[in-house]
């Protein structure tokens, strides 16, 4: 791994008084990002929404998912490009920003 240099950050953000969970991977040529609580997430346009709606449907995740974003702050601020039937479920519609969809999942 001559010069690689990999780092994960977590940290906890406040949206309108409810804790969550960010996490930043930054990885050769891209960088992963997902915002948490115990109910759901939204991530950058890594996730697999197909996926977790087919292959994954039993486990009923909570998720959405945001396109081209570079930052937590990104991420928080964008509107959803794709979201899960449980999702869709607990009222998270696509094209909703990221923090909107957070506070569906409280």
């Amino acid at each position: 791994m001559k010069g690689a240099i990999y780092v994960v950050t977590i940290e906890p953000i406040t949206i309108h008084g409810h804790t969550f969970i960010a996490t930043t991977v930054k990885l050769p040529k891209t960088t992963l990002l997902t915002v948490s609580n115990d109910q759901g997430y939204i991530m950058c346009g890594a996730l697999d929404v197909r996926l977790l709606n087919e292959k994954l449907k039993d486990r009923k995740i909570i998720a959405g998912r945001a396109v081209g974003v570079k930052t937590i702050e990104e991420l928080l601020e964008s509107p959803l490009e794709s979201i899960t039937i449980e999702a869709e479920n607990r009222g998270i519609k696509k094209g909703m920003i990221g923090k909107d969809a957070l506070l569906k999942m409280i």
